[in-house]
């Protein structure tokens, strides 16, 4: 059946077609609104606050997920992006003014939290995850960004917003930084600001995009040198805007790949003779991530080290962000769990080699288990069938043919007897243990 392209574009394009479903005066005057910090947006970031640096503190998730739903934070960076969409620069000032004040407070208030707070943090995996932003980050702050300025620019609102605010986490970071502030670490502080920074920029990237797509009226000047001024000032954000966002993104990208070049190489070096990595970690200076890796075990030697350098080049680790360190068991400032774990690690290829060895051995034990003949068994049903017998012996053997040079199996029986066999009852016999035994191949004797 021939397609009609003509038509399939046709449907295609109204199944597309969106601008029947936005309101884009609406959705202007509700995200100008949402910029301002002042009235309940004063007393719904700060709830924020409180709840997501309870959760941080406690590692509880459905209470994090609670702080993304009540934060205001989008609001003003949605309004920068629709300023810079529409050229209106006042709405551009106005979002980044309140953005900046609503982010020092969100930072100093968790930062005082954290400093007050009485629980310890043994296990914090929630601090952590806000540390360490991927390239997955980028691409859920861009399409969060564009799900959100659709569903606020449509006439019949939904639950979208409230997806967007927990995929495109603004508030989670932000405490972090303040735990970064109240502990003096910077891993925290630096890394969370990272996040912050990747998730802001681009949603209000793809809210940028998506005024422009969706054709949502500019800002008209009167005089046409300030209309000029205007928009080179708006190319000017856009540059400084999408420049270190892109570098963010390619940075983002590399550190991923070298994460996961890095954890290949350790699963495939585990252990190395009699050598075996106990510890490692990666550190990213300058951008350039740098594998550390700490042995246990005998001293490596120059050819084990020329092979882990080898193996790690195979996965796109250059030799010089490869650092190997020796460490012998003997060492006294090993913790208990890094001892345990070393030699867990150590053990476990010795351990799935002898599994595979005991495995093989009973499959052995099995086959020649299976080849033995239930003698007494079968003498007692012979005996029964035959009275004058008096004796059975049946053993396996093997009959090797000199004329063809082959060899077969050959079952072998002897049978005592108060009256001698005629040929007939022995042939009987012999068909009956072939039955029996699962073999033509049988050689009787009679005594």
């Amino acid at each position: 059946m021939a397609i009609n392209f003509k038509v399939f574009r046709e449907k295609l394009a109204d199944r597309l077609n969106i601008s029947n479903y936005i309101d884009m005066q609406a959705a202007s005057e509700n995200i100008r609104s949402s910029i301002y910090f002042r009235g309940p947006n004063v007393w719904i970031l700060g709830t924020a606050i409180i709840i997501a640096s309870v959760g941080l503190n406690v590692n509880s998730i459905p209470v994090i997920i609670g702080a993304m739903l009540i934060s205001p934070l989008m609001g003003p960076i949605i309004g920068f992006g629709l300023g810079l969409g529409t050229n209106d620069t006042g709405l551009i000032r106005e979002a980044l003014k309140n953005l900046l004040v609503m982010v020092l407070i969100s930072i100093g208030a968790s930062g005082l939290y954290f400093l007050i707070s009485p629980l310890a943090m043994e296990n914090p995996t929630e601090l952590l995850a806000r540390t360490n932003p991927t390239l997955y980050d980028v691409l859920i702050a861009l399409f969060g960004g564009l799900a959100g300025i659709i569903e606020t620019s449509r006439k019949e609102k939904g639950t979208v917003i409230s997806g967007v605010a927990i995929a495109t986490a603004l508030m989670p970071p932000l405490c972090t930084v303040g735990y970064g502030l109240a502990t003096f670490n910077m891993h925290y502080l630096f890394g969370a600001l990272y996040l912050f920074f990747i998730n802001s920029v681009f949603i209000a990237l793809a809210t940028f995009l998506a005024v422009k797509w969706l054709g949502f009226p500019v800002v008209q000047f009167a005089d046409a040198a300030k209309a000029r001024k205007t928009r080179r000032r708006i190319i000017i954000g856009l540059i400084i805007i999408i420049i270190p966002s892109v570098f963010s993104a390619i940075q983002v990208i590399g550190e991923n790949n070298f994460n996961q070049s890095a954890k290949a190489f350790l699963r495939e070096n585990k252990t190395l003779d009699r050598t075996y990595i106990y510890d490692s970690h990666i550190d990213f200076v300058r951008h350039k991530g740098v594998l550390t890796i700490q042995m246990a075990g005998a001293a490596l030697s120059a050819n084990d080290r020329e092979l882990l350098y080898r193996s790690a080049e195979s996965h796109g680790i250059d030799r010089d962000r490869l650092i190997i360190k020796e460490t012998g068991l003997a060492r006294t400032d090993l913790s208990e769990n890094e001892l345990i774990q070393s030699i867990f690690d150590r053990n476990d290829q010795e351990t799935q080699r002898r599994d595979q060895e005991i495995t093989k051995l009973q499959e052995q034990l099995k086959a020649e288990q299976a080849k033995e003949l239930p003698v007494t068994q079968i003498a007692r049903e012979l005996q029964s069938q035959y009275p004058d017998i008096t004796a059975l012996s049946m053993g396996r053997g093997s009959r090797f043919d000199l004329s063809s040079q082959e060899s077969s199996d050959l079952v072998i029986v002897v049978i005592s007897s108060t009256t001698p066999l005629d040929a007939a009852t022995t042939e009987r016999i012999r068909n009956w243990l072939g039955t029996r035994v699962g073999t033509e191949n049988i050689r009787i004797f009679n005594e």
